[in-house]
């Protein structure tokens, strides 16, 4: 194993426990203590884990971006649910976008049985999925590869976005608060996202239970701005009348 693949291993272990040991890391991959503190150093460095005495601990905050291998096996029970429920309003020969979001590559694995899709992305992750995929008309959005992501962004992306329009559109956000709206941590991101919810006739967003009342570093949208907020269980109840005042549909 690469010290990279051995370092996002322990990110989706932060990710999952919020802690990790030493000795148990060094006996699981196979490797010496001191080659699993230097990993946590680097970790601690980039300011993706906070190492302590034996161990670390996870550091995230809204405003963090882990890398999509890391964030692709965390929360995958949310993340399957949520994506059954979207995976449900789409129907054969739709249009829809899908953003680079892990939450969408489920999404794409629960409709790989529909007929006559037309999807446009800019997950390199979901072009990978449906490359063998016959009878659908799937379109890359192009732009800048953003690095440690498997996504596309940038102005030529966000103008292939905006020459299209498509029934539904599925994006995730970093955090949904009721003064600050739909957030996210990448500005890059958030223009991607506001490009493909201004091209869809449904706009879903997709969030699990712990991203309410969340605040990240960039603004995608006022809550009121999209039509439908998917989710993986019920949220509080000033959360569901809130959603109701603001005519958004909710289902989870």
């Amino acid at each position: 194993m690469l010290a990279i693949e051995r370092r996002n291993a322990i990110l989706s272990r932060l990710t999952q426990d919020g802690k990790v040991i030493v000795a148990d890391l060094s006996r699981d991959f196979g490797v010496t203590e001191e080659t699993i503190r230097r990993d946590l150093e680097k970790l601690d460095k980039d300011g993706l884990a906070k190492k302590t005495y034996g161990g670390a601990v996870a550091t995230q905050t809204m405003n963090t971006d882990l890398p999509f291998s890391v964030r692709k096996r965390a929360n995958v029970d949310r993340k399957q649910r949520i994506a059954q429920k979207i995976g449900e309003m789409i129907h054969d020969g739709d249009y829809i976008m899908l953003d680079a979001s892990s939450t969408a590559i489920f999404v794409t694995k629960y409709i790989k049985s529909r007929k006559n899709i037309t999807l446009i992305t800019n997950s390199v992750e979901i072009l990978l999925e449906l490359a063998d995929k016959e009878g659908w008309n799937v379109l890359s959005t192009g732009g800048a590869l953003k690095e440690g992501a498997l996504a596309m962004v940038g102005t030529t992306a966000e103008k292939m976005i905006r020459g299209f329009h498509v029934d539904l559109a599925v994006c995730s956000s970093k955090g949904i608060d009721m003064s600050m709206g739909i957030t996210d941590s990448n500005e890059k991101d958030c223009q991607i996202k506001q490009a493909i919810f201004s091209a869809a006739n449904r706009k879903v967003l997709a969030v699990d239970g712990t991203k309410f009342d969340k605040i990240s570093f960039v603004k995608v949208c006022d809550v009121s701005e999209i039509d439908t907020v998917v989710t993986d269980e019920k949220p509080s109840d000033r959360w569901v009348e809130y959603l109701k005042n603001k005519d958004v549909e909710l289902i989870y």
